[in-house]
């Protein structure tokens, strides 16, 4: 079937990345009525919010593409200079689905979109989604911030902890013009998610070694768990406590007695003067006279017996 000729968005018309989908695929000014196009005139962008599908779920929706069809339509783009030719922007699980269950037509809302819209809708419609993993969500809003924004990833980032920082009071106001603080609240209020517990528990996934992050992805263990195994600096016991949550299904308390005893092991077998250098570093690092007075009085305490116990030696 011959597509009908297609109605583009106002130039001079506000666009919301963030906006509901429904919005978006709604707007009667800039999407045409569902249309029926061979699947193999689609094809996928160079990069895609989503890089992993849960393989049974992926193969429960085959089966009711098989069924039933394609119920809701995929959203694509004409690509430029290719006539009868399309991108698709929004529904790669369908279009998955439907080429497993060899369909060679699929129902498609066709818009004129800019390579920032289309990256901005295929994002707000994969963090729409229930079954998307923390690493990939992370790096969605991440990404959506930075379209809204116009800066680089690792720009975002920053801004995101001293806007925290700010929150916190550990720095002065203004270190962030009011102007970026209100985009990154409309993006969070948008997606219904508070700005301050995506930086203080989700940015710091990003940082998680590589191992923890593939099994992130996989949707294999939660991450309050893969935060807890990456305090492992050895690979390979990290890798081994890895295989062994996700097999046994290690619940969390489970995972921090698994890493005590790692640690009280490893302690066991290091040399007097590491274990001295050791607890000296990790109090350092501490900082307890700052952020626990309580805690570092105890700890005097303990240096008071230690010294004493030099003395009579």
């Amino acid at each position: 079937m011959t597509p009908t000729k297609k109605t583009t968005r106002k130039s001079d018309r506000p666009y919301n990345a963030t906006a509901n989908l429904d919005v978006l695929f709604g707007d009667e000014e800039a999407t045409t009525s569902p249309q029926i196009v061979k699947i193999d005139s689609i094809s996928l962008p160079a990069s895609q919010p989503r890089r992993y599908f849960d393989p049974q779920k992926l193969e429960q929706l085959t089966q009711s593409v098989k069924a039933h069809g394609i119920l809701e339509n995929l959203l694509v783009r004409p690509l430029a200079g290719k006539e009868g030719t399309y991108e698709l922007v929004a529904g790669e699980r369908r279009y998955c689905a439907a080429q497993v269950a060899e369909l060679t037509e699929v129902p498609v809302t066709i818009r004129e979109l800019s390579d920032e819209e289309a990256l901005s809708i295929a994002l707000v419609e994969n963090l729409q989604r229930e079954d998307l993993n923390p690493v990939e969500e992370t790096e969605g809003i991440v990404t959506l911030l930075g379209i809204e924004l116009k800066e680089s990833p690792e720009a975002v980032i920053s801004l995101l902890h001293k806007m925290d920082n700010e929150q916190k009071g550990k720095v002065t106001n203004n270190v962030i013009g009011n102007d970026e603080k209100q985009k990154i609240e409309s993006v969070f209020d948008n997606l219904g998610q508070n700005w301050q517990s995506f930086v203080n528990n989700r940015l710091p996934l990003l940082k998680l070694p590589e191992d923890i992050i593939e099994v992130l992805r996989q949707g294999k263990i939660a991450y309050t768990k893969a935060r807890a195994i990456a305090k492992i600096k050895d690979e390979q016991q990290r890798n081994n406590l890895i295989d062994e949550a996700v097999t046994q299904n290690l619940s969390l308390v489970q995972i921090k007695e698994r890493i005590k005893a790692l640690s009280t092991e490893d302690n066991s077998t290091s040399s007097p003067s590491t274990q001295v250098k050791t607890i000296t570093s990790r109090l350092n690092r501490s900082k307890l006279w700052e952020k626990n007075p309580k805690k570092w009085k105890q700890v005097q305490n303990w240096l008071q017996k230690i010294e004493n116990l030099l003395e009579d030696t």
